[in-house]
């Protein structure tokens, strides 16, 4: 086997069997495949007698350019057997060879966001919108379902609402809030915890100040000191609603985890 070697184009011949299924290429399809934006990279191969054993479309891209050479590699080696059995390898293994999706949709992401212009790869607007995501996005705006009559979430369900994330959990688990924060350290923690005060509807009920009938009790608000949450926060700047009988609770708490109280709002 020779190395890579420039020859003239007119010099090189096609096998008989190939060369009427060569010109049945389209001639835009085989353009798009890259020799006019990428040049003549991949060298045609050749037996000892200029004949094309691999890279018939090739040679009839750069004849239609106008080419006067092209790249070759001279397999002068193979017997006539070996010639006809690695023309129909090299076509059934191309046939053959497959795409790692997710790293095909990387690295088409990668060349999209750098300008690179998409179609030149041979690439159709469909499968091209598949593996960046378009289509499967528009697909789960079109098919978002309808809400169940009696919606339940679960602790551990996590929501991806765009760029906001919602955890069902406990703010006073490392675990829970690390996974809800998805490595971002965010400035501002605004909550509104339990109280402390072991809210009770009923007084309101019983003499009519609302409208509305109130019901349930409040999880955890027999508490009002909330520093294990406070400690998980990464930020520095936090504004936290809370009943007037425990401020002084809540402030300490506060100051204990390294804030400073500027004001208070009533």
């Amino acid at each position: 086997m020779s190395v890579s070697q420039s020859r003239c184009v007119v010099a090189i011949v096609s096998l008989a069997r190939h060369h009427e299924a060569a010109g049945k290429f389209p001639l835009p399809a085989i353009l798009r495949w890259g020799r006019i934006k990428f040049g003549f990279n991949n060298p045609v191969l050749v037996d000892g007698e200029n004949g094309i054993i691999a890279g018939h479309g090739r040679v009839l891209v750069a004849r239609k350019l106008g080419l006067k050479q092209v790249l070759v590699i001279e397999l002068a080696h193979l017997s006539a057997t070996q010639k006809r059995a690695y023309i129909l390898a090299d076509n059934r293994l191309a046939e053959n060879a497959g795409w790692d999706r997710d790293l095909l949709s990387v690295e088409l992401a990668d060349l999209d966001e750098l300008g690179s212009e998409l179609g030149d790869l041979g690439f159709d607007g469909a499968d091209l919108d598949a593996l960046l995501g378009h289509g499967e996005a528009n697909a789960r705006e079109e098919e978002t379902p309808e809400p169940p009559t009696h919606p339940v979430s679960r602790p551990g369900d996590l929501w991806l609402l765009g760029n906001h994330r919602l955890l069902c959990g406990d703010s006073t688990d490392a675990v829970a809030v690390e996974r809800l924060l998805n490595g971002i350290a965010p400035h501002l923690m605004v909550t509104d915890p339990p109280y402390g005060v072991d809210y009770d509807p009923g007084w309101r009920n019983a003499t009519g100040a609302t409208r509305t009938q109130r019901t349930g009790k409040v999880l955890n608000d027999d508490r009002a000191d909330w520093r294990a949450a406070w400690a998980l926060f990464p930020g520095d700047v936090t504004y936290v609603w809370h009943g007037a009988l425990h401020a002084s609770t809540v402030a300490e708490s506060l100051v204990a985890s390294g804030f400073e109280i500027r004001s208070q709002i009533i």
